[in-house]
C-alpha cells in the first residue's frame, strides 16, 4: 500500500493543536481537582485539616511543623504497658501522653513501629521527627556514642525528660532458681531486649561475674520483650530483666497473674525516659517541653499515670537531658 502524500491545511493543524492543548487542560485540571491520593498525601491533608492553629502551643512549633500538621513519631510498638497494640489501636502510656500534648501543640503525634535498637538512625536518617519509646536518657545517646562500641555515630539527640524508672528482674513464678537480684546471676540464662539499659547492665554484671571468678551470665538479646517473656515463659531462660513498668505489667497480666513472679527488690539504676529530639531542633524541643509542661499543670499527666499504674514514676519538674 502507498502511503499518502497528502499534507494537511495549516488550519487543520491549528485546530488539532488546539484541541490537543484543551485535553491537556482538562486533564490536569481533572488532576488538580483529585489531587495527590497516595496514603502518605491524604494523611498530611487529614492533619492539617485537624491542626488547631488556636492550640496554646502551636506558635512555638517550627513553621515547617505548623505548616506539615504532625511529628512522625519512633517508637517500639510492642513494649506493654509503654506503648502496644491493642484491636489494631496504639495504645499505652507513651500515645496516651503523646494525646494530652497534642491538645497543647495543637498537631498529630503519629507513632510508627520500629525496632527499638533502629530508633537512632531513624533520627538520623530523618524517617522520624522525634522518638517516644521508653527510651533511657543516657549520656551516651546525648552524645550520638554508641553503647556498645563506644565510636560517635552521630550528632545525638537531647532528652525531654518525662518518667523516672528503673530496671527490674522477674522469673517464672514459683521458679526463682536462687534468683533475688542481680548478684545471683551468675551462671544463669537472663533473656532482655536488645539495645536497652537491661542489655548494658547485664552485659556488665555478667563481666564483674567473671571477674570474681564465676561463671558469666548467659543473655539471649530479643528484638522486642514480648519474645524475651515467651523465652520465660517456655523456661527456655531463667529470668528477664525489663524497665520496671513493663515488668510490673507482664507480672501482673501474663496467664492472669500466675506466669511470672518479681524478685530482686526495688528496680535498680533508675533513670529517666526521655523524649528524644534530634540536636539543632531546639524550639522543636522547647515546644514539646512545654507541651508536657502543662499537662502536669492541667492534671491529665497524672490522669495518665494513674490509668497505667505508674504513679511513682512521675517527674514534679520537666528537665533536659538529666540523664548520666
Amino acid at each position: 500500500m502507498t502511503a499518502s502524500t497528502t499534507r494537511r491545511s495549516a488550519a487543520g493543524r491549528r485546530h488539532s493543536a488546539v484541541a490537543a492543548t484543551a485535553a491537556v487542560a482538562a486533564s490536569l485540571l481533572l488532576l488538580s481537582a483529585c489531587g495527590d491520593q497516595t496514603d502518605a498525601a491524604i494523611a498530611k491533608r487529614e492533619a492539617q485539616k485537624n491542626r488547631n492553629v488556636n492550640a496554646p502551643l502551636f506558635k512555638k512549633l517550627p513553621k515547617g511543623i505548623q505548616d506539615k500538621g504532625f511529628l512522625q513519631v519512633g517508637s517500639d510498638i510492642t513494649y506493654k504497658p509503654v506503648e502496644f497494640r491493642s484491636n489494631g489501636k496504639v495504645v499505652g502510656i507513651d500515645p496516651d501522653l503523646a494525646a494530652a500534648m497534642e491538645k497543647e501543640l495543637g498537631i498529630q503525634l503519629n507513632f510508627n513501629n520500629a525496632t527499638f535498637d533502629t530508633l537512632m538512625g531513624g533520627l538520623k536518617s530523618k524517617r522520624y521527627d522525634i522518638s517516644m519509646s521508653a527510651m533511657t536518657d543516657t549520656k551516651e545517646r546525648q552524645q550520638g556514642i554508641d553503647g556498645n562500641t563506644g565510636k560517635k555515630i552521630g550528632e545525638g539527640v537531647d532528652f525531654i525528660d518525662y518518667l523516672n524508672v528503673g530496671v527490674s528482674l522477674y522469673t517464672q513464678k514459683g521458679k526463682t532458681q536462687g534468683i533475688d537480684g542481680w548478684e545471683t546471676l551468675c551462671g544463669k540464662k537472663i533473656a532482655v531486649q536488645r539495645g536497652t539499659v537491661s542489655h548494658d547492665l547485664a552485659k556488665d554484671k555478667s563481666k564483674k561475674c567473671e571477674s570474681n571468678g564465676e561463671e558469666a551470665i548467659a543473655i539471649e538479646a530479643f528484638d522486642n520483650d514480648s519474645e524475651a517473656q515467651t523465652r520465660l515463659r517456655t523456661a527456655g531462660v531463667d529470668a528477664v530483666s525489663s524497665d520496671y513498668p513493663v515488668a510490673a505489667y507482664a507480672v501482673k497480666v501474663s496467664g492472669k497473674g500466675k506466669d511470672f513472679e518479681m524478685v530482686g527488690g526495688a528496680p535498680l539504676k533508675a533513670a529517666p525516659y526521655g523524649i528524644a529530639v534530634p540536636k539543632g531542633q531546639e524550639q522543636l524541643r522547647d515546644a514539646l517541653k512545654a507541651a508536657l509542661e502543662n499537662t502536669i499543670k492541667n492534671g491529665s499527666y497524672a490522669k495518665v499515670l494513674k490509668k497505667w499504674d505508674v504513679k511513682d514514676a512521675a517527674v514534679k519538674e520537666v528537665k533536659l537531658n538529666s540523664g548520666t
